[in-house]
């Protein structure tokens, strides 16, 4: 498993805000240092619209402080800047959180606060972050070994065009009984219409 921050994360956010926000021109201004390698204007133009509280903006400064790239690592503003976006509802924050909570950056330790991230990130439609729980459950990384949920997670992940996904349902489903399969399918029935 790893649920770490990819190195690149910066860079496909940046794109996908780009055509989502007209009319934030320090955080328009940052993307575009990013993407032309200048990190140190995209920290500095981030941590203005982040301060303004654009989750986005947000997002990329936690990434920014975790990779070190323009300013100084620092894990615990890391922390603080990827909390914020993701109690926004940022799901990609969402799923940072997790990481940062699962390995201990810039905060305790708290696995029990991960899997609570990574299912709100997994909600939110991130791929990623279901197939992380599913190997969590599968593996009885940190929860209980759980093959039904493993199972449910890794057909979130599959809804969501996570590539291993199916591979990993199938991996589980020849290890599970009929009843545990049929168990698996009716809670990510239910997941479906919540």
């Amino acid at each position: 498993m790893n649920p770490g921050i990819p190195l690149k994360a910066i860079v496909a956010a940046a794109g996908l805000a780009l055509l989502s926000l007209p009319a934030a021109g320090d955080y328009e201004d940052g993307v575009n240092a990013a993407l032309s390698g200048d990190f140190e204007t995209a920290f500095r133009e981030f941590t203005i619209a982040a301060e303004e509280g654009l989750d986005l903006a947000q997002y990329n400064l936690g990434i920014l402080y975790f990779t070190g790239q323009g300013v100084e690592q620092d894990y615990e503003q890391a922390f603080r800047w990827t909390e914020a976006a993701a109690l926004q509802g940022h799901a990609a924050a969402q799923l940072n959180l997790g990481s940062l909570y699962y390995f201990g950056n810039g905060v305790p330790e708290d696995r029990g606060q991960a899997v609570e991230w990574y299912g709100n990130s997994a909600r939110a439609g991130n791929a990623t972050a279901a197939y992380t729980l599913a190997e969590m459950y599968r593996d009885g990384d940190h929860v209980d070994r759980d093959p039904v949920l493993a199972h449910a997670w890794a057909a979130w992940a599959a809804r969501y065009d996570h590539p291993e996904a199916g591979a990993l349902m199938e991996e589980l489903e020849n290890r599970m009984r009929p009843e545990q399969i049929s168990e698996a399918r009716r809670t990510f029935a239910r997941w479906q219409i919540q």
